[in-house]
């Protein structure tokens, strides 16, 4: 029993965070057990368990779906960051042997790739390097995905420690039968004249580089 003036709280564990991400990642209560090894039931209570120790709902939750609310979305970037630092400290610990993530949405350095490669191989043999493509804004890097990233978008880099290696010349991609096609060069004055597509997600190619008024109408 506890005594008068005390309270009593719950501790984190990594249970409770990987019942999250699996959640999330599977799309289903019932598949995250599968994924984990446990009941749906236990799934619900370790959910419920974080969801009560960080007092804030954290999924939103249908008869078909669930989804991250905002306060999810935060959550599930700490947690991902936190079990992948847990599953590298038990990597290390246990092999030896260190790694270096570098995330990229495409592309990683360019035609300067290979070259870093090898030189990464002969300055640094204990680490291990691995360049990770993926999809989103950062590069892996604010899921937890990476331990560094290479970004080209345009984004706030305010939360993260960043240095900038390099300019690259902008492109446009186009079929191989367009006139376009044979010349050198693009200017971009002359790309509202077409239909332009951009990736918001992952480009660095935004309606920004025109002005408002000769900016490409489709």
């Amino acid at each position: 029993m506890d005594k008068p003036g005390t309270t009593t709280a719950a501790a984190l564990e990594l249970k409770h965070l990987r019942c999250l991400v699996a959640i999330v990642d599977t799309g289903s209560f019932t598949d995250a057990g599968h994924a984990l090894g446990m009941s749906q039931a236990a799934v619900s209570r370790n959910l419920a368990g974080l969801e009560t120790l960080l007092g804030v709902r954290l999924l939103h939750r249908t008869s078909r779906s669930v989804a991250p609310t905002t306060a999810g979305v935060q959550a599930l970037a700490r947690a991902r960051i936190l079990l992948a630092g847990t599953e590298e400290l038990v990597r290390e610990a246990t092999t030896g042997h260190t790694r270096l993530h570098i995330g990229h949405a495409w592309s990683a350095f360019g035609r300067h790739t290979t070259e870093f490669q090898r030189r990464w191989h002969e300055q640094h043999p204990e680490t291990e390097l691995r360049l990770i493509r993926h999809n989103t804004p950062t590069g892996g890097l604010a899921e937890g995905l990476c331990d560094l990233a290479v970004i080209r978008a345009p984004i706030d880099l305010t939360p993260w420690s960043h240095a900038r290696i390099g300019a690259e010349a902008r492109y446009v991609a186009m079929a191989s039968d367009d006139p376009w096609a044979r010349r050198r060069s693009i200017r971009l004055d002359e790309i509202p004249r077409r239909t332009l597509a951009i990736d918001r997600r992952t480009g660095t190619t935004a309606l920004g580089l025109w002005p408002e008024a000769d900016r490409p109408a489709v």
